[in-house]
């Protein structure tokens, strides 16, 4: 097992990926006129930029995953770090439309790339480095904490954006105001690195290179001979996506542009439910490790399936009461998919191999996580249908249901009290 110090370590640097990626889907309206201007598309645009970057993301978990496979957690955790830290000061720094006209926005979009690529390998990382060394019977426990830190940077992210906001006038924030929570994001990722400098190897990888049981074509071995495994991480993966993306992520521009708030109210309004699911995380990981993976799972899907269209209906009476009890609700099913599948995904995969397969299962986080929170946007302006994201979020669970039902148990506590039972 590690040292708490690295579990530690590891299960808070999460705050920077969520803060990063979060923070761009809260300052859509800034950015769209920054880099796209007024035109009514911008926003729309500014979505398509974040889905375009999403797309890397399967890339860049494939290449950390052949090099966590080969040489380790820690040096992924790491690589993927340092490029974040780059990128997101260079983000900060970039010229606007009104200073180099649409080149601005191209250049966002490359930033955006390459944020995509090194968060590929990130959270799947930290994940992976967190399940192999945890206590066994705390694993759901411990991985679902560094959900809970992401949250954390989703938070702060919210936070700063809607306090930026509220501190600069409409025009001072155009200017200058939405390069802070870009500047604050660097420092963040910087403090991260140095903190993760001081990381040990995961004991279950050392254990693998020890006994040579690291594969030199790990992505290959994966593909061939775990492809039930591949199917499953790709559905928790695709609903824990939706969920987050779509429930919480893309709320702020959905109470702007169909509820009626104003940009700073949508903002401050998005605060509580990232508190709730920073609250109900470690909670339903507690809960996996004393039911099971599996029963959770099926919960959680199960309230995804008939809450959705309801909340997202709430948000768009125009009532701040109402609009919060929505986001909340819609926040702590989110968090709780999250929560489980922290756990369970990297569980359905043996130590060599783990990364791999997981680098697979990131495409249902480009299809269900980048590209949701445009193709809702697109819908409720093509459509008028107001209800669209709920109804996307319901599909993808009702569709998950029937995989949940038929999943293996992983959690190490119930495969030991089953093996006790059949004894």
């Amino acid at each position: 097992m590690l040292p708490r110090s690295s579990i530690g370590v590891a299960a808070f640097s999460t705050v920077v990926e969520w803060y990063d990626f979060t923070l761009y889907l809260y300052m859509t309206a800034v950015l769209s006129r920054v880099f796209f201007g007024q035109g009514a598309s911008s926003v729309l645009t500014t979505l398509a930029v974040f889905a375009i970057a999403y797309v890397m993301r399967p890339l860049g978990a494939l290449v950390f995953g052949h090099i966590g496979d080969r040489l380790g957690r820690r040096k992924v955790m790491l690589v993927s770090m340092s490029v974040m830290t780059v990128a997101m000061l260079i983000t900060a720094l970039l010229p606007t439309r009104e200073q180099i006209g649409s080149t601005a926005g191209v250049l966002l979009l490359l930033l955006r790339c390459v944020m995509g690529f090194s968060v590929g390998g990130e959270y799947t990382g930290v994940m992976t480095y967190l399940v192999e060394g945890a206590p066994p019977r705390r694993r759901g426990l411990v991985a679902s904490l560094a959900s809970a830190a992401s949250e954390v940077g989703a938070l702060l992210a919210v936070g700063v954006a809607a306090l930026t906001t509220t501190m600069t006038s409409g025009p001072e924030m155009d200017a200058w105001g939405w390069r802070i929570p870009f500047f604050v994001g660097a420092l963040l990722a910087a403090g991260t690195l140095i903190a993760r400098s001081t990381l040990r190897e995961s004991p279950a990888f050392e254990q693998a290179r020890q006994d040579r049981a690291t594969d030199r074509a790990p992505l290959w071995r994966t593909l061939r001979t775990r492809r039930p495994a591949i199917y499953r991480t790709f559905t928790i993966s695709a609903l824990g996506s939706i969920t987050y993306y779509v429930g919480i992520t893309y709320v702020p521009t959905y109470l702007t542009s169909v509820g009626g708030f104003a940009e700073g109210d949508a903002l401050w309004l998005a605060t509580l439910p990232s508190v709730a699911v920073i609250v109900v995380t470690p909670f339903a990981g507690a809960l996996a490790d004393r039911i099971g993976r599996r029963p959770t799972l099926v919960i959680f899907a199960a309230l995804s399936l008939v809450l959705p269209v309801s909340m997202f209906e709430f948000m768009t009476r125009g009532h701040a009461a109402l609009a919060l009890v929505g986001a909340v609700i819609l926040a702590l099913v989110a968090g709780g998919v999250s929560a489980v599948g922290a756990s369970s995904t990297p569980e359905q995969f043996p130590v060599a191999g783990r990364l791999s397969g997981l680098a697979v299962a990131t495409v249902a986080t480009t299809i269900f996580g980048g590209f949701t929170p445009y193709v809702s946007q697109a819908l409720i302006e093509g459509t008028g249908w107001m209800l669209v994201p709920g109804v996307m979020v319901a599909v993808v669970a009702l569709l998950a249901l029937p995989v949940f039902w038929h999943l293996p148990e992983t959690a190490p506590a119930r495969l030991v009290r089953a093996e006790c039972t059949a004894s």
